[in-house]
C-alpha cells in the first residue's frame, strides 16, 4: 500500500509441506548465495532483526518453525529429525542454493543436522551462534533433566501471568520497531509456549544422541561466535559452554572460533555485527 514502510525483513511468504502446514518465511536482498537464519528454542524469526537486514550481496531469509510465528503448529513430535526435514524442505523451497545457515542457541544443532543430510556442494558455509553444545557436560547432569522436566509446569504458568512477556521481551527492544513489534506480538502467545514446550520434551534426547552420533559435516566451512562474557547469572554454565564451543571448534578442520567479549548468549542483540561480519566473509 503506498505509503505503508517497507519491512525490515523485506517481503512475506509462506510454502505448504508436504503434510500440509504453512510455513512463513521473510526474504531481502538477492545474490548467488542464499543466507538463512534459524533461531533458537521458543524464538521466532523476530530475533534477527539487527542482522538479517544487514547482510548484502545475497539473499537473507528468516524463517518461523512450525508452531512459532506465523508458521503453523505441527501435530507430530518436534524431534530434532522433524525439526531438521522442515528447514531441508524450506531450502528446498527457495532453489538451488549455496546456502550458508546461520543457527543460534538450538538453531546450532538443527543447521549443523540439515548440513549433514545435504551434498556438501549446497552449503557454503555454517555460523553458529552460541550453540547447543553437545560437548557441555552440563547438559546430562541431574540439574539439567530436572529443569527440563519442570517446564511443563513453568512455562505456562508464565505464560498465563504476562511474566514471560514481561521479562522475555526486554532484550529485544534494541531491534527495529517492526520487528519488535512482531516478536511482542507472537511470541509470548499461548502457542509459542505450546512450540517451546514442544521443542524441549526430546531436546535432552536428541542431544544426547548427537553426542553418542556426530554429524558428519566433512570440510564444509564452519564459524562459531561463542559468547565470553560472565553476568552473575551465568558465572557458573557460561565458562562450561565456552569450553565446549573451544573443543566443538577444534574438532572441525579449518573452523573459526569468535569470542563475543561483550556477550552473553544473545549475541545478536548484544553484537550483531559479529554475525554480519562472518556471513560477509563466507560471501567473498
Amino acid at each position: 500500500m503506498p505509503g505503508t514502510e517497507a519491512h525490515p525483513f523485506g517481503t512475506s511468504h509462506y510454502i505448504e509441506t508436504p503434510d500440509g502446514r504453512k510455513l512463513h518465511y521473510m526474504e531481502k536482498g538477492s545474490g548467488a548465495v542464499t543466507v538463512v537464519f534459524e533461531s533458537g528454542m521458543g524464538m521466532s524469526r523476530s530475533c534477527w532483526g539487527l542482522v538479517q537486514p544487514q547482510i548484502n550481496g545475497a539473499r537473507a531469509v528468516v524463517y518461523d518453525r512450525a508452531g512459532s510465528g506465523r508458521s503453523e503448529p505441527d501435530p507430530a513430535p518436534r524431534t530434532l529429525a522433524r525439526i531438521t526435514r522442515d528447514l531441508v524442505f524450506l531450502l528446498q523451497q527457495l532453489g538451488s542454493g549455496p546456502f550458508i545457515l546461520v543457527g543460534h542457541s538450538w538453531g546450532g544443532p538443527i543447521v549443523r543436522t540439515a548440513a549433514a543430510s545435504l551434498d556438501p556442494g549446497l552449503i557454503r558455509g555454517l555460523i553458529l551462534v552460541d550453540p547447543t553444545d553437545e560437548n557441555c557436560s552440563m547438559y546430562f547432569d541431574a540439574a539439567a533433566a530436572k529443569h527440563y522436566g519442570r517446564m511443563d509446569f513453568l512455562v505456562p504458568l508464565m505464560m498465563k501471568s504476562g511474566l514471560y512477556k514481561l521479562i522475555g521481551s526486554r532484550p529485544g527492544r534494541v531491534q527495529p520497531a517492526q520487528v519488535y513489534a512482531d516478536h511482542k506480538r507472537e511470541d509470548f502467545t499461548m502457542q509459542a509456549g505450546k512450540t517451546i514446550l514442544a521443542e524441549g520434551r526430546d531436546f535432552l534426547r536428541d542431544l544426547k544422541n548427537l553426542l553418542d552420533q556426530p554429524v558428519q559435516l566433512g570440510s564444509i566451512p564452519l564459524t562459531l561466535i561463542s559468547g565470553t562474557h560472565i553476568s552473575r547469572m551465568e558465572k557458573k554454565t557460561r565458562p562450561v559452554l565456552h569450553e565446549a564451543h573451544r573443543k566443538s571448534a577444534a574438532g572441525h578442520t579449518g573452523s573459526r572460533l569468535v569470542e563475543a567479549r561483550r556477550s552473553g548468549h544473545m549475541i545478536m542483540y548484544t553484537e550483531p555485527q559479529l554475525i554480519v561480519d562472518e556471513v560477509q566473509r563466507m560471501l567473498l
